[in-house]
């Protein structure tokens, strides 16, 4: 299993941020930065261990904010460019709100080396109108890791974030944004378009599927934001999502042969099933396959999580056949826990089939 994200954040890690920081601030002291950035760190989850060197920073730095920042703006581009990275918007977003022209600017440096997703929005949450003016101005910058800033940092419901419950209220807010994006050249744009969409379908499904038929599917950028954008709809089985892909609400479709290989699996084991989807129909049907399982949890209630697993143009009176392997592992989004799951296989959002299996304790 991979070492957990927060793992980033180590000594290695911060023997380079203190010695980089120093080498370009003279008045930083090398030695009692690393000690004060170690200090307690095996003791603090991922975010806190970057909310602390955050503030550590902070501390050794200029008093004056700008120049501060301006002195990290030399440090970053020696550093790694992972997940670490977003220790410098963090910094900004923790201290700047009272300079929100400066450190807009500075986020908008800093997301090229990681991501500003996260600390724009603490300008968000104070200013959202004014904040959303300069992202708009984002959307059209030649750098895509700024257009995807633009996107994904004003997300209504981002993932480890706060809500922004403004445009949760008025989704509206962002359709500039999205709409400059909504045919963008790079795959990492439009994926966070799609997000983006994606949480607005939440809370706002028919005006996001508005603005998915306002802008038509010609484009082939487009149409793959647009079906990624729309998977939790359809994935529900909601009928205009559906219709805007031509999948039919009402397929006429039955299975056959759903087979688990065993209905008892240990705790890292593997859930191996099969089935055929068969038409019913005269004519050729769209439809969007995917599976569900209702995990167990710690409560003993179960959570349903549902995957893809395949689109197909089905002719009259045709199958297909269909198998998946998927291994029970902890996650660090998702833990296993002994008892009896329940798994469905959905053909264009209806439950057509389901079985029950036993996750075992090890």
């Amino acid at each position: 299993m991979a070492a957990p994200l927060k793992e980033m954040f180590n000594r290695p890690f911060f023997e380079q941020l203190a010695r980089e920081t120093a080498e370009v601030a003279p008045g930083v002291d090398r030695t009692v930065l690393l000690a004060q950035l170690l200090e307690g760190n095996e003791g603090r989850e991922l975010n806190a261990r970057m909310r602390h060197a955050s503030t550590c920073l902070r501390h050794h730095l200029p008093a004056d904010f700008r120049t501060a920042v301006d002195l990290l703006k030399q440090v970053v581009p020696r550093m790694p460019r992972n997940y670490t990275a977003l220790l410098f918007p963090d910094l900004v977003g923790l201290y700047g709100l009272q300079d929100p022209a400066f450190s807009l600017s500075a986020l908008k440096y800093f997301t090229a080396f990681g991501s500003a997703e996260f600390a724009v929005r603490e300008f968000l949450r104070k200013d959202v109108m004014g904040t959303l003016q300069v992202m708009r101005t984002w959307a059209e910058d030649r750098n895509e890791h700024v257009r995807r800033l633009a996107s994904e940092g004003c997300r209504p419901r981002l993932p480890w974030s706060f809500r922004l419950d403004a445009i949760i209220h008025d989704p509206t807010l962002t359709t500039p944004i999205l709409a400059q994006l909504r045919a963008d050249d790079s795959p990492y744009v439009r994926r966070s378009v799609a997000n983006h969409l994606n949480d607005l379908s939440k809370d706002h499904p028919e005006h996001m599927l508005g603005l998915l038929r306002d802008w038509g599917l010609g484009h082939p950028h487009t149409e793959w934001i647009a079906k990624h954008a729309c998977r939790t709809l359809i994935k529900a089985g909601d009928k205009h999502a559906l219709e805007l892909f031509a999948f039919d609400a009402a397929a006429k479709v039955h299975i056959q042969a759903f087979d688990l290989v065993s209905r008892q699996i240990q705790r890292g084991g593997t859930l191996e099933f099969s089935f055929t989807v068969v038409s019913q129909a005269h004519v050729h049907q769209q439809l969007v396959v995917d599976y569900a399982i209702h995990y167990r949890k710690a409560s003993g209630r179960t959570s349903r999580k549902v995957f893809k697993l395949k689109e197909a143009s089905l002719a009259p009176g045709a199958s297909l056949s269909i198998a998946k392997r998927q291994r029970m592992v902890d996650l660090s989004t998702r833990k296993h826990f002994a008892g009896e799951h329940l798994v469905e296989v959905l053909v264009n959002g209806k439950v057509l089939a389901q079985a029950a299996f036993v996750l075992a304790a090890n």
